[in-house]
């Protein structure tokens, strides 16, 4: 499989190397220094482009992708005001897109648990909840994308609660975002009563596993046309 990587910093050179294990062929690499390298003509030696970039570039770069009908796996956050009008563009163009808050395929088992305990805790109301994440210091937004994902599950199944909040208000969710030196990656959910919390964790050990979720999702996507997530990709 022939890659373009769009975004060629920390995280592009994770998928560089395991899709490389994996046999496939990197055909472009975008970083800050080379940005007039992608070109239509450029992203047509590829049969999939993987985009971790900036919010800012990443609608024009998923727009560029769907001009060329070239499936995007896009791992950049922080832009999801604009997700539907995007997805839109992709599907009318008869492209692919398969955009995540999160590769890591234990993040999304993760939010499978979380679901599913949310819905069980609905019948506790003597449970508080609370979100916290810790990521390092370069990560640009906060709170992580993964975290709003997490919240958003809980809403699901947590019916005495109206939204999540960095700043919550009345039966908001708490959102707290923790910025320290090189952490990867931390979310946990703690339900706490008078009496004793429980807490849900997931820690991510190093860039690896959101790498190899993005490059089997690639592979996945390959061929593609139309908007999928990682639940259509992962069948839960």
């Amino acid at each position: 499989m022939k890659i373009a990587l769009i975004g060629y910093g920390k995280m592009g050179r994770e998928i560089e190397a395991i899709a490389l294990e994996r046999g496939h062929e990197i055909v472009l690499s975008i970083g800050h220094e080379n940005l007039s390298d992608l070109t239509p003509d450029a992203l047509r030696k590829a049969d999939v482009a993987i985009e971790f970039t900036q919010p800012e570039a990443a609608p024009a770069n998923i727009r560029m992708c769907a001009d060329v009908k070239l499936p995007v796996v896009v791992g950049t956050t922080g832009w999801y005001s604009g997700y539907e009008t995007i997805a839109q563009e992709v599907k009318e163009k008869k492209g692919a897109l398969l955009a995540a808050t999160n590769f890591s395929i234990g993040v999304h088992l993760f939010f499978a648990v979380n679901k599913w305990f949310s819905h069980l805790m609905n019948q506790h109301p003597a449970y508080t909840v609370r979100v916290e994440e810790t990521h390092h210091i370069h990560k640009k937004d906060a709170p992580s994308g993964t975290a709003i994902t997490l919240a958003e599950k809980l809403l699901e199944g947590l019916k005495n609660k109206s939204g999540w909040s960095l700043t919550p208000e009345n039966n908001q969710i708490p959102v707290i975002a923790h910025r320290i030196d090189e952490v990867p990656g931390t979310h946990d959910v703690f339900y706490e009563s008078e009496a004793d919390e429980i807490r849900l964790t997931h820690t991510a050990f190093n860039r690896k596993g959101f790498a190899l979720g993005a490059v089997l999702a690639a592979e996945w996507l390959k061929d593609k046309q139309g908007v999928f997530t990682m639940q259509d990709f992962l069948g839960l």
